[in-house]
């Protein structure tokens, strides 16, 4: 059996290797739109899902691992930004607030789904508007939820965390790698 990951995240691919050093990547092109009136719980764990299903599809005798994270304050979603415009504003709502990272990881088997879908509580410094143009001149935020990186820049904006800190990154790597062992 081949263990694959769903997914392009260059953070996902780092904490995996922690796990198992050889797996493929297969990351599958599907619609990030959220349904009308979708909670974000059950918005972020159909990504996962539907992250995984073309590549389990593609190889039912193969471990797929499919995830998707992301950021909600109140009952706003806050995926990937579109633009840098996107962003400023994201981080300008997350500004001097409690929000939470909700991530859900699939892991599929011939035999058997393994499930677990983490909430983490983040709680952001107020932000100045230097503040923010400064983090976006890095890029970091291009390709995160709520458009900020922990692992990065992102983390002089936290003032505190309550969960699993891996699931703030999108991967937690800790349930994936008992699942693992449990399999492999």
């Amino acid at each position: 059996m081949t263990v694959i990951l769903a997914s392009s995240s260059p953070r996902r691919k780092e904490l995996l290797q922690k796990s198992v050093t050889d797996f493929l990547i297969k990351p599958a092109d599907i619609d990030e739109t959220v349904a009308p009136h979708e909670s974000p719980l059950d918005y972020v764990e159909r990504m996962a899902k539907e992250k995984a299903a073309p590549i389990v599809s593609e190889h039912p005798d193969d471990i797929v691992i499919g995830c998707d994270t992301t950021v909600v304050l109140g009952d706003l979603i806050m995926g990937k930004p579109k633009t840098d415009d996107d962003a400023r504003s994201m981080l300008a709502q997350l500004s001097g607030t409690i929000h939470h990272v909700l991530t859900s990881v699939y892991i599929y088997t011939k035999e058997k789904v393994y499930q677990k879908t983490e909430t983490v509580e983040v709680d952001f410094y107020e932000l100045t508007s230097t503040d923010i143009e400064n983090y976006l001149s890095t890029g970091e935020h291009r390709d995160k939820a709520g458009s900020y990186g922990i692992q990065g820049q992102g983390a002089l904006f936290v003032k505190e965390t309550r969960g699993d800190y891996y699931s703030i990154v999108g991967f937690p790597i800790g349930y994936v790698h008992q699942v693992l062992k449990e399999i492999l």
